[in-house]
C-alpha cells in the first residue's frame, strides 16, 4: 500500500460537515487511509498487522490476572481444606458464613469501581504501556499477602488491596486493543478480552481441581502462588511495547506516533496515511468538545456513548455472569458430588472458551448489535428454564432434574461467551470518542462493578444453605432483569461494525437513530 493511490482523489480535500456546523476537512491522504480500512478483511488484517495482534493480546494478560483472582476465591469455598482452616461447622460440615464469603468476595468488584477510574489518570498522563507496568508491579507485591493469609481478616485485607490494582486492567486492556489495530480486526482483538477473563476462570477453577484433594494449607496457598507468574512474564517483556499511537497524537508526539504505527504493522504498510486521519479524528473531536475529563463522559456530546457503555457492561452482570464464581459451589448445592461438582465448574468455563472463539467467526459475519440482543434474549429464557425446574417436586431426590439443571447452566455460559460476553468490550470500545475513550471505559467498567458489589453481597445470601438456599430459582431472579435488559438492548444498542472511529464521531454527534446505524451513509 503506498500514497500514489491516494492521489486518484486529486489535490482537493473533501469536506465533511457535522450537524453543529464543524467541518472535517479529509485529505487525499486521510481519505485513501478511511478507503483502505474499509477494504481490508480480517485475514489481511492478520497478514498486514500481526505485531499489533500480539501486542493487544500481551496487554490483555492482565484481564487474565482480573479474572483468576475472583474465581479462584469463589473455588476454595468448595475445598474442604479451605473450609476447614478458615470456615464453622454447620450441620457436620464446614462452611464459610455468607458474610465473611461477601467481605471477601469484595475485593475484586471494590477494585475495579476504584481502580478502574483510577487508572485513567495515569493513562492520560504517562500512556498506556507504562501505567501496565506499574499496575503488574503492584500486583505481585499483594500476593504475598494472600499467599501468607492464614485467617480470613488477613486475606481479606489481601483481597481489597490486590482487587484495587486488579481494577485497573479492566480499563488498560480495552483501551490499548481499540488503539493499535484497524477496523478488520477491532472486534476481535477487543472482543479477546472476554476470552481471557474466560481462561482466567478456567485456570483457577483447572488449579484448584488439582490441589482441592490436599488436606494442607498447600490446597489454597499454591493456587495463590501461582499468581506470581503473570507478572513475572509481563514485567520482562513490558518495556520492549509500543506506546498507543492515539495517545501521542494527543500528547503532540507526531513522530513518536508515526514509529508506533510502524512497529504495530508489517513493512508493508505505509503508515502516513492512517497517521492522517488519526490526526483529522483528533481534530474533529476538539471542535466538537469532547473533551478529555471524566466530566466530559457526561456533556451532551457524549452523553449517548457513555449511556451505552455502561448499558451493555452491567448487562452482563444483570445476565447472572456472576454465578461464574460460584459455578462450582452452586452445582454442589445443587447436588452434586464434591469431585462432580469441580469437573462440571471446569467443563462450564471450558465451553465458555470454545463459545468465545466461536464469537470471532461471528464478529466477521453479524453485526454487534444482532449478536447482542440475540444473546441476550436466549440467556433470558434459558435463566427462567433453570428456575423452573428448581420447582419440580421433591427435587433433592430427582438427580436427572439437577443433572438438567447443571447443564442447561454450562449451555447457558457457551450461550454468554458467544455473544453478549465478547460483543460487549467491542461495542464500548467503538461507541466512546477516542479522547474520552479510557475515561468511558473506566466509568462504564466502575458502574458494572457497583452493581457487581450488590450481586456480591446478594448471592452468597441467596445461595447458602443457612440463609435463602434459593438454589437454582435464581435463575427467576436474573431471567427477570435480563428481559429488562433485551427491551433495552433493543432500543439503545447501535451497529457499529466496519466503522471508523471518524465517521462513529459523526454519526453520534449527528444523532442517528439506533436501528439507522446500520445503513447510514457518511455524506
Amino acid at each position: 500500500m503506498d500514497m500514489e493511490k491516494a492521489e486518484e482523489h486529486g489535490d482537493v480535500d473533501i469536506q465533511i460537515t457535522a450537524k453543529n456546523g464543524t467541518v472535517l476537512e479529509v485529505g487525499p491522504e486521510a481519505l485513501y487511509a478511511m478507503e483502505t480500512e474499509h477494504r481490508m478483511g480480517f485475514f489481511e488484517g492478520l497478514k498486514l498487522y500481526p505485531p499489533a495482534v500480539g501486542w493487544s493480546i500481551f496487554f490483555s494478560l492482565g484481564i487474565i490476572m482480573t479474572a483468576f483472582d475472583p474465581q479462584l476465591l469463589g473455588s476454595l469455598y468448595a475445598t474442604p481444606a479451605f473450609q476447614k482452616d478458615f470456615g464453622y461447622l454447620f450441620e457436620g460440615s464446614y462452611i464459610i458464613s455468607a458474610p465473611w464469603q461477601t467481605g471477601l468476595g469484595m475485593g475484586n468488584p471494590i477494585g475495579q469501581v476504584v481502580g478502574a477510574l483510577a487508572a485513567g489518570y495515569p493513562m492520560e498522563w504517562y500512556g498506556r504501556k507504562w501505567t501496565f507496568a506499574a499496575c503488574v508491579a503492584a500486583t505481585a507485591g499483594c500476593i504475598f499477602i494472600q499467599f501468607f493469609a492464614r485467617s480470613l481478616k488477613v486475606l481479606l485485607a489481601g483481597e481489597l488491596i490486590g482487587g484495587l490494582v486488579l481494577g485497573t486492567y479492566a480499563t488498560i486492556a480495552p483501551t490499548y486493543a481499540s488503539e493499535v489495530c484497524p477496523i478488520a480486526l477491532r472486534g476481535h482483538l477487543t472482543a479477546y478480552i472476554n476470552l481471557c477473563f474466560v481462561m482466567g476462570q478456567l485456570l483457577a477453577n483447572g488449579v484448584i481441581a488439582g490441589t482441592q484433594t490436599l488436606d494442607t494449607h498447600w490446597a489454597y496457598s499454591a493456587p495463590f502462588a501461582i499468581q506470581w507468574l503473570w507478572p513475572l512474564i509481563i514485567l520482562a517483556v513490558v518495556p520492549f511495547a509500543p506506546e498507543s499511537p492515539w495517545w501521542l497524537i494527543r500528547k503532540g508526539r507526531l513522530e513518536e506516533a508515526e514509529k508506533a504505527l510502524n512497529r504495530l504493522s508489517s513493512s508493508k504498510v505505509d503508515n502516513k496515511p492512517t497517521l492522517a486521519i488519526m490526526i483529522e479524528t483528533d481534530r474533529l473531536e476538539l471542535e466538537m468538545e469532547t473533551g478529555t475529563t471524566y466530566m466530559d463522559c457526561f456533556k451532551k456530546t457524549n452523553l449517548r456513548r457513555t449511556e451505552i457503555s455502561i448499558g451493555v457492561y452491567t448487562i452482563q452482570v444483570f445476565s447472572g455472569i456472576y454465578l461464574v464464581g460460584y459455578a462450582t459451589y452452586f452445582f454442589q448445592l445443587a447436588g452434586l458430588p464434591g469431585s462432580k461438582a469441580f469437573d462440571m465448574s471446569v467443563g462450564y468455563l471450558a465451553v465458555g472458551f470454545v463459545g468465545t472463539c466461536l464469537s470471532w467467526v461471528l464478529l466477521s459475519y453479524m453485526g454487534r448489535r444482532r449478536m447482542y440482543n440475540i444473546g441476550l434474549a436466549i440467556l433470558s429464557v434459558m435463566m427462567f428454564i433453570i428456575g423452573i425446574l428448581d420447582c419440580a417436586p421433591n427435587y433433592e431426590n430427582r438427580p436427572a432434574v439437577i443433572w438438567a439443571q447443571s447443564s442447561i447452566m454450562v449451555i447457558w455460559n457457551g450461550i454468554y461467551d458467544l455473544t453478549i460476553g465478547p460483543v460487549c468490550f467491542s461495542i464500548i470500545c467503538e461507541v466512546s470518542a477516542t479522547k474520552v475513550r479510557s475515561r468511558t471505559i473506566a466509568v462504564a467498567t466502575a458502574v458494572q462493578a457497583l452493581f457487581g458489589i450488590v450481586m456480591t453481597v446478594a448471592i452468597p445470601y441467596m445461595i447458602n444453605p443457612d440463609q435463602a438456599n434459593m438454589r437454582g430459582k435464581l435463575g427467576f431472579f436474573f431471567g427477570g432483569l435480563s428481559a429488562i435488559s433485551c427491551v433495552w438492548a433493543w432500543f439503545r444498542v447501535p451497529e457499529t461494525k466496519g466503522r471508523t472511529y471518524e465517521e462513529l464521531d459523526l454519526m453520534f454527534e449527528r444523532g442517528v437513530k439506533t436501528r439507522e446505524f446500520k445503513h447510514y451513509k457518511v455524506v
